[in-house]
């Protein structure tokens, strides 16, 4: 623990790729595998259910470090971080330890989950009795599930990579599957992805697990210089940009595995696609996104949140939110690996796949086709309308990479604006990691009536804390501390007096939320320090923009 605790320390204090390279490599070649298998579980991203309710940790922690909660609170509100509160305030340990990262996760986290209410608390103080004060905040940021360093999960694959003298794109392979939610790494996971390859880690044939997936890069050039950057359109493939789930769907030996672009395995939260997989040839892998799909047209991702969110899947919910797998790329045929085919040739395998399966929840993609770059543009504009959200173009002889690269062809996503609207700054909550002592998470309101409708009200509707530059940042900061009328905790109540338009890439109706509408995706795309708050926007003018 003592070793994790410190490169948490060294990856924290340092911006530089190349020294944040040089301690995870130099960690995971001196700590035992079991220790390293768990520290390359956290930093890849991986986070265990949470332990602990954060209500019980305040007040056992309020009460160890005999503060009252007002004054707690003002300690919370001032670091802007419950974890490093609370590692900030606890007395001195009393005794010590030797265990490394695995005991502790194993032997001490994990079990938190199983423990009674009446015994938690006093485990959770043994705990703390013997934790160094330079270990406790790593300590913490693992129970409140807040765990986070500045470390990419490409960063981690190269050390990976660069410790056993690996492809980094054989270890992202190997890495699949390896953060789901559930997963307890051992020291024989760690080893294995470390391990020289061999010809049998190349048949997969009883494997379930996914093939890294492959991203797009945004694209944002003038219509202008289409031709120029991209050539004509006859040398890309181009589809609709969903916005839904990506996915694979995994077929081999009999088993059907349906993996989320974020390492979790949902196939038991979407039971109509596993029943199609199941009618599919062994040896079949099939990258695309799951969407609801009613009327023959995708609808709005709120209603696939209305399936996330469900932890029993009754009949009406299946009848009423059908789902399907609107399928683009073809990666396992027969189990083989056709990554290395050029895109045209995988889509063609991929639609004859389709014809032949001939499955009710899995539709092709369909695919776009335009005389110029001006004609796709003019379908493009079409895509909100269509719940979509812009055009993908893909080179025609492209491979299928590993993550964000280019090395082997390319996709674009070719996104619409984003909707917009002017809003309210109502509260503010402090940031974290370097952004701790500044207050740059905020909530926005609008009017709930036109200026005429007298005592009209603001409306608080959605969140943001991207889009602003540092100096923007600490301008805003500056105000909110002039504002403020009330805290809770760590959050703000400011007078109104900032108004920022706000960017979103969708809209729908929300009974969840007190404006009735949630949007998707929202950030601040400027300051509009040349507006009074009297002319932000409406919840009619919000309300103009959801879909029809």
């Amino acid at each position: 623990m003592k070793q994790f605790a410190a490169l948490y320390r060294e990856l924290d204090a340092t911006t530089s790729s190349l020294a944040k390279q040089s301690a995870l490599q130099h960690y995971l070649q001196t700590v035992e595998p079991r220790d390293a298998a768990w520290a390359v579980y956290f930093l890849a991203g991986g986070k265990p259910r949470q332990l602990v309710p954060n209500k019980l940790l305040r007040l056992l922690a309020q009460e160890s470090a005999g503060l009252p909660e007002w004054l707690f609170d003002e300690s919370y509100e001032a670091v802007g971080d419950l974890a490093e509160t609370i590692s900030l305030l606890l007395p001195p340990p009393t005794d010590a330890h030797d265990l490394g990262l695995a005991d502790w996760v194993e032997q001490h986290l994990l079990p938190l989950r199983r423990t009674l209410p009446d015994a938690l608390a006093d485990k959770l103080r043994w705990q703390w009795q013997r934790l160094a004060v330079e270990e406790r905040l790593v300590y913490f940021k693992l129970i409140t599930g807040g765990f986070r360093v500045g470390v990419s999960r490409l960063q981690v694959t190269q050390a990976l990579a660069a410790v056993g003298g690996l492809d980094p794109k054989r270890v992202a392979q190997r890495l699949m599957g390896y953060t789901h939610i559930g997963g307890k790494p051992g020291a024989g996971d760690y080893t294995a992805l470390i391990a020289p390859e061999n010809t049998g880690e190349l048949d997969q044939q009883t494997s379930g697990q996914p093939y890294p997936f492959f991203l797009a890069h945004p694209f944002n050039l003038p219509l202008a210089e289409f031709d120029a950057t991209l050539g004509p359109p006859s040398d890309w493939i181009v589809e609709w940009k969903w916005d839904g789930i990506r996915a694979q769907l995994v077929k081999r030996a009999g088993r059907v595995s349906l993996w989320s672009r974020g390492e979790e395995l949902v196939t038991d939260r979407f039971p109509e696609l596993a029943a199609m997989g199941e009618t599919l040839p062994d040896g079949t892998v099939i990258d695309g996104e799951i969407v609801v799909w009613q009327g023959d047209r995708v609808q709005p991702f709120a209603d696939l949140q209305k399936r996330i969110g469900r932890k029993t899947l009754g009949a009406k919910l299946l009848r009423d939110i059908p789902v399907v797998l609107l399928a683009y790329d073809l990666l396992e045929r027969e189990g083989r690996d056709t990554r290395q085919l050029p895109q045209h040739e995988r889509r063609a395998l991929l639609d004859a796949l389709i014809v032949d399966a001939q499955h009710p929840s899995l539709i092709a993609s369909p695919m776009l086709h335009g005389e110029d770059w001006s004609d796709l543009a003019r379908q493009r504009d079409a895509a909100r309308s269509m719940g979509v959200e812009g055009l993908m173009l893909k080179q025609r002889n492209a491979h299928y990479g590993v993550g964000r690269t280019k090395d082997v062809g390319v996709w674009w996503k070719w996104k619409i604006d984003p909707l917009s609207i002017d809003a309210v700054l109502v509260y503010a909550q402090r940031g974290h990691g370097r952004r701790a002592s500044l207050y740059t998470d905020y909530t926005f309101a609008v009017w709930d009536a036109p200026p005429e409708v007298p005592d009209r009200k603001l409306v608080p509707f959605a969140k943001a804390y991207s889009g602003l530059t540092d100096a923007e940042i600490a301008r805003v900061d500056a105000v909110i501390r002039r504002t403020t009328v009330e805290s809770f905790g760590p959050v703000r109540s400011v007078t109104p007096t900032l108004v920022f338009e706000l960017g979103f890439e969708g809209i729908a109706r929300s009974t969840r939320h007190k404006s009735g509408i949630a949007v998707r995706f929202p950030r601040m795309l400027r300051w509009r320090a040349d507006k009074p708050v009297e002319e932000a926007d409406t919840l009619q003018t919000l309300s103009a923009l959801l879909p029809a």
